[in-house]
């Protein structure tokens, strides 16, 4: 497959019908695309209209499974059905520059815990990165994995790789890529630039570094089995076991070494990245994927983190790695008649937003006048 590039096959926005929160819903896309809002307004259903398009890309498949693969579990066909939906069909489409793809899935039968696909309408030739391996199309979902004293193995063969769906299989992509694959130099981290140091290995340890602690890696596999062990350690320290090493680290390593190994024009879908991470920590994993966009991979975050967004904010205006008109976001909101809302904010070159709306992330104002109002209020 030809490599797609960010302005080649990169996906340039959705159209889902019929589905879970969306009787229609279109939304553009980006280099880096932003989700977030309110609890329950739709940000997940457009990441899971984004996996059944991934399944339903696979030519030699007739249906798609609500439950299973990426861990999904969306229950029966009843359940995606959006309620106010005017057909018992569901559809999702992908807009690239010049083709649309489109995805019809038959949600007629109530209890099927599965969608029979109605119809394919391949508008590009390999259907960009969802028809591709692992390294094409990766999805981390919010339940990865915590420290593990040991990670499974994937059977999959080296070029389809990936890191898992919750980081199952970062442990066996450093034993066997670490010190073998470079890391391209515009996703490397600005204080590892030399060829030395563009292994992946050290380039997950730097990147790990800045937004989470200083840390080592290293990987114990054990012959004939399937599994490989994960340590870590400070930079002269004593190893330890992932466990003694802290949440921080295991939930930022996917994410790291995904957004690192994934290939120039790929997609990279990311739930939660701030996960178990200080605030500082959540600025710099921002930063991280604004990179990634700026350097050909496709980003797609959800996020309830306000620190998240201020370190892509700052990827823009630094000057960063980032262009204004690369990064969008889209903000999820419920009307009074529990409808979705979605607002669509754009970047200025400084990093600031072209509009704010109301419940954007206002919590931190809206708390500090109501203390402001308590203490200038009489004591009692």
């Amino acid at each position: 497959m030809t490599t797609p590039g960010p302005d080649g096959l990169m996906i340039r926005g959705i159209e889902i019908v019929g589905f879970k929160r969306f009787t229609r819903l279109n939304l553009d896309f980006a280099p880096l695309t932003v989700l977030t809002g309110t609890n329950g307004a739709g940000k997940t259903s457009v990441i899971h209209a984004l996996l059944l398009a991934r399944q339903a890309a696979m030519i030699e498949v007739d249906t798609v499974k609500l439950n299973g693969p990426f861990n999904l579990e969306l229950g029966s066909a009843q359940d995606v059905l959006n309620l106010g939906a005017e057909s018992t069909d569901i559809s999702v489409s992908l807009r690239y520059t010049d083709a649309t793809t489109s995805f019809a899935f038959d949600a007629s039968d109530d209890d099927l815990l599965y969608l029979p696909i109605k119809s394919r309408s391949d508008g590009h030739e390999g259907i960009g990165p969802l028809r591709d391996s692992d390294t094409w199309f990766t999805y981390l979902c919010a339940e990865r994995l915590g420290p593990r004293d040991v990670l499974g193995a994937s059977a999959q063969p080296m070029d389809d790789l990936g890191v898992g769906v919750r980081g199952e299989y970062c442990a066996q992509v450093l034993a066997l890529q670490g010190l073998k694959q470079k890391v391209a130099p515009a996703r490397r981290h600005p204080d590892r630039q030399e060829d030395e140091d563009a292994f992946l290995k050290y380039q997950v340890e730097r990147w790990l570094s800045d937004i989470v602690r200083p840390v080592e890696i290293d990987t114990l596999s054990f012959p004939h089995t399937a599994v490989t062990a994960l340590r870590f350690r400070t930079p002269g320290g004593d190893w330890v076991r992932a466990p003694n090493m802290g949440f921080g680290v295991s939930y930022a390593l996917p994410i790291v070494l995904a957004g690192l190994f994934a290939n120039m024009g790929g997609l990279l879908i990311v739930e939660n990245p701030e996960a178990h991470l200080h605030p500082a920590g959540q600025s710099r994993i921002g930063f991280f994927l604004a990179t990634l966009a700026a350097a050909g991979v496709q980003v797609l975050v959800e996020t309830h983190s306000d620190h998240v967004l201020n370190g892509i904010r700052r990827a823009i205006a630094e000057p960063g790695p980032m262009q204004a008109e690369h990064a969008i976001v889209h903000f999820f909101d419920q009307e009074t008649d529990d409808q979705p809302s979605i607002a669509t904010l754009r970047f200025t070159t400084a990093g600031g937003l072209n509009t704010w709306p109301r419940r954007f992330f206002d919590q931190y104002q809206i708390d500090v006048s109501a203390l402001a109002r308590v203490r200038s209020g009489p004591r009692k």
